[in-house]
């Protein structure tokens, strides 16, 4: 048997598993989902397995179509689905490392910052190159990247 380069893909294997066997119909379809969602990127890329950076990102980026599907549902009054989307963005939540506090995300982009020696926003690029593999699945890079342009401009 060959050495899985993803524990976060085997963790989402053995719950998916276990979810079947406890007939958790709700938690079951959102973990097909993800693990779905990583085979389609391994067949995209060549029948490479994903490592835990490509599966983190494939999961925010999971999380970030819900938030979209929830502010238009929510606009069109389907609370049952804003709720559906919900619950599936907590499933995969728990498959992220814990989210960075402000005051923990301020402190790493004055570091990159210092470290780029950043001044304007030509930089910002290097700044996010540094960023990234810190703070992966831990803040939306929507945010961090405001936070970065507000710190440059």
């Amino acid at each position: 048997m060959t050495e899985d380069k993803s524990y976060l893909k085997a963790c989402i294997q053995t719950d998916m598993k276990n979810a079947l066997r406890a007939h958790d119909k709700e938690r079951l379809g959102a973990i097909r989902l993800i693990f779905s969602a990583i085979r389609q990127h391994e067949i995209d890329h060549e029948h490479t397995e994903a490592d835990d950076a490509q599966v983190m990102a494939i999961l925010e980026k999971m999380i970030k179509q819900r938030r979209d599907s929830i502010a238009q549902f929510t606009q069109a009054g389907r609370n049952e689905l804003v709720q559906k989307e919900e619950a599936e963005i907590a499933i995969i939540q728990t498959y992220l490392p814990a989210p960075l506090s402000e005051v923990e995300l301020d402190t790493l982009i004055k570091t990159a910052i210092t470290q780029t020696q950043a001044t304007t926003m030509k930089d910002m690029g290097k700044v996010m190159g540094i960023l990234k593999p810190k703070i992966q699945g831990r803040a939306e890079m929507g945010h961090v990247s405001a936070k970065i342009k507000t710190l440059l401009s």
